[in-house]
């Protein structure tokens, strides 16, 4: 059997009036939100770049450039699935993924059991095989000054 680890990493600024996106999840207590090309959503963008880079299919800005107007304003989730085609045709199957949203505020730790089984239902993969944490900078950085938001993802992948 041979498995494949992947890393993905996304930023979005942050503006007032927008809706702030995460892991498929509107964030309902948040004055600021997330700017991009497509709804934004960091942690399924971090999770895209993660699958891509272990099926080495490159990233996300590859497969789904911004400079297309077919992604303009798209449900990050639909990118996700259609990743998840993507590294199916090459054979892959998901063992699990890992990943960190960093934001200063709102708190999202009420939100993760959500966006866990929103994730493992576009993924088709057992809940426990998706993990998904929250952490802050402690104000320091562009995510402590309430600039924008991070994400982190890692994702493991066999093949047969």
């Amino acid at each position: 059997m041979k498995m494949r680890v992947g890393f993905g990493y996304d930023v979005h600024k942050l503006q007032e009036g927008k809706k702030l996106m995460l892991g498929g999840v509107v964030i309902e207590n948040s004055p600021l939100g997330v700017v991009g090309h497509s709804d934004a959503d960091v942690l399924i963008h971090a999770i895209i770049d993660a699958l891509l880079g272990a099926a080495n299919l490159r990233d996300i800005g590859f497969q789904y450039p911004d400079t297309d107007d077919k992604y303009k304003g798209i449900d990050s989730k639909l990118l996700l699935k259609d990743t998840l085609f993507k590294i199916k045709a090459k054979g892959y199957k998901i063992e699990n993924i890992d990943s960190t949203i960093s934001l200063q505020s709102p708190k999202i730790s009420s939100y993760i059991p959500k966006m866990k089984e929103v994730l493992a239902q576009v993924l088709d993969v057992d809940i426990e095989d998706v993990s998904v944490k929250a952490t802050t900078t402690e104000h320091l950085g562009f995510e402590g000054r309430k600039e924008g938001v991070s994400a982190y993802s890692v994702c493991l992948l066999s093949k047969e």
